[in-house]
């Protein structure tokens, strides 16, 4: 995995390159990918509505709400497991009120 970089840096990084600056020279100035310093200018424009796509924060919303459905699902499935196990999931008998 790589080593993630503080957020400060990575605004830095971009600032440089929509200084002027190449990708590759900051790249190589601040010894990281120009693949990474890439993918941040990228996430910038984005951000700044320069080009479309989900910007940083609706992609935290979209994960965290991804997140949560998952951890849902898996309730319902323990929910259903257990139900079969209690053996509520059979029909009352004929005549049986509740």
């Amino acid at each position: 995995m790589p080593r993630p970089f503080p957020a400060e840096f990575r605004l830095r990084a971009v600032a440089l390159v929509r200084a002027g600056k190449t990708i590759t020279a900051t790249a190589a100035e601040l010894g990281i990918s120009t693949g990474a310093l890439h993918n941040w200018v990228r996430q910038d424009q984005i951000d700044r509505g320069e080009r479309p796509g989900l910007t940083t924060h609706e992609s935290a919303e979209l994960a965290k709400a991804k997140k949560r459905i998952r951890a849902l699902e898996a309730e319902v499935e323990i929910l259903k497991r257990a139900t079969k196990l209690l053996g509520e999931d059979r029909p009352a008998p004929k005549g049986f009120i509740r």
